[in-house]
């Protein structure tokens, strides 16, 4: 990694890259100190720390803190990333998507456009429902017409506008630029997490249970990374022979190709599904305040709620857990399959005269990836499940209450490695251009 970056930044064009990326983030950082006018920006202050349930600590921690602080870009690019994935998913739904999808350039150019306005469309809504919702109970100085347009207005341009910026360092930047937005939001609450960890399990212990303390957490946190790790690179390659063709003097055909099927196909698309789905009766319950009750209703809020999950004084709560690592297999399966289609590579490679050694083209091709693809998404799933699982333990167990995650691990980890190697690419397509010109 470091020999990559140390050769990033010897390649002038790279280096502007790099550079440009740099000088982007800064300003969405600053955006999101902004204020709105007419919030009262201590209200959520106030609002989180009275609050029992942790529903908003995971959106709060992917918008680098612009949600607490109720800045023009408190909903950061969360609107965009919900809209892709509701287009992903339409796609497979409505064949006139399916259809603009795989027109080439132009498809790409239309489905992008359609994400775009369906990310504002969803910024208006969110917005909305924060004006509204938030601004009867306190957050604004005067709740009235006026106020809530320019809180909606204000939020929606921000998003909009980070949406723009992510697209801009997709075009000029390093990476992917949703992705590197995302990862620089995560990554600027870290401090203040390992800070909280500081006070609460170092600070003021003896000598040797400090140093215990940190020795645990440090190994804790790079045994998440290393799995992380591993468990993004990990893939099956499935080998393909392709049949020797003569046509006229020439020969085609004839090599030996693989089919890599990674290990981790959905990525964190499943852990984000779940907790989407678990999240949402306690975002609506919270801000109901419904949450302190003690009725059934009350009880099960609390059971889907993640602090309450491995926490040895109320183990009863932990079966949300249990619910969670079930719905996180079902979304494991359930987004691989609408990405990963064995029918239609099974068919392509028997177009081109590929087949896999000791199996028959076709069906047979067809139901052996569908079987081995079962097969690899349930390790994949299990070492997500443990990805996740291991920051919910620690904060249930010791009560170590941070906004990362394996959510957001994960996030990192993919994003950093992903950045890498498309700069590895470019300055191996540098390479080409230079050797090609002498």
């Amino acid at each position: 990694m470091l020999n990559t970056l140390r050769g990033a930044f010897k390649v002038k064009e790279i280096r502007k890259r790099i550079f440009y990326t740099f000088v982007m983030l800064i300003i969405i950082r600053i955006g999101s100190q902004l204020p709105i006018p007419g919030v009262d920006r201590n209200y959520f202050s106030e609002w989180f720390a009275n609050q029992s349930s942790d529903a908003f600590n995971f959106f709060d921690a992917i918008t680098g803190g612009s949600f607490l602080n109720m800045s023009v870009m408190a909903l950061s690019i969360t609107p965009y990333i919900t809209s892709s994935i509701i287009v992903q998913l339409l796609t497979i739904a409505i064949p006139k998507l399916e259809e603009i999808q795989k027109d080439g350039e132009q498809g790409r150019k239309k489905m992008t456009a359609i994400t775009r306005y369906l990310s504002v469309g969803l910024s208006v809504l969110q917005a909305l429902a924060i004006a509204i919702g938030f601004g009867r109970q306190g957050l604004l100085e005067e709740f009235n017409a006026i106020n809530c347009i320019s809180v909606v207005i204000a939020l929606t341009a921000g998003a909009s506008l980070l949406m723009w910026f992510g697209e801009r360092i997709t075009d000029n930047g390093v990476g992917n630029g949703i992705s590197i937005v995302l990862l620089f939001n995560i990554v600027s609450r870290l401090p203040q997490d390992f800070s909280s960890l500081y006070e609460q399990f170092i600070s003021g212990k003896t000598l040797a249970n400090g140093c215990l303390a940190a020795v645990i957490i440090f190994a804790v946190v790079v045994a998440t990374i290393v799995l992380v790790i591993v468990l993004q690179g990990a893939e099956r390659r499935i080998p393909v022979q392709y049949a020797k063709k003569i046509q006229g003097r020439k020969t085609y055909g004839g090599q030996s190709s693989n089919i890599p099927l990674k290990v981790n196909t959905a990525g964190v698309m499943p852990i984000i599904f779940a907790q989407s789905l678990m999240q949402f009766p306690v975002i609506i319950a919270t801000l109901m305040g419904k949450t302190n009750g003690t009725g059934i209703g009350s009880q099960i809020i609390k059971g889907l709620t993640e602090s309450n999950w491995c926490d040895p004084s109320q183990p009863v709560y932990s079966i949300g857990l249990v619910v969670y690592i079930i719905l996180l297999i079902v979304f494991a399966y359930f987004y691989t399959s609408i990405t990963f289609n064995p029918l239609e590579i099974a068919n392509n490679m028997k177009k081109q005269g590929g087949f896999i050694p000791g199996v028959r083209p076709g069906k047979p091709t067809s139901d052996y990836l569908t079987e081995l693809l079962n097969y690899i998404i349930f390790i994949g799933a299990a070492g997500l499940t443990v990805v996740a699982i291991i920051p919910i333990f620690f904060n249930g167990v010791f009560n170590a209450s941070v906004s990362f995650g394996g959510t957001s691990i994960i996030i990192i980890v993919g994003v950093v490695i992903e950045t890498l190697k498309q700069i590895e690419s470019q300055m191996l397509v540098r390479n080409y251009k230079g050797f090609l010109t002498d």
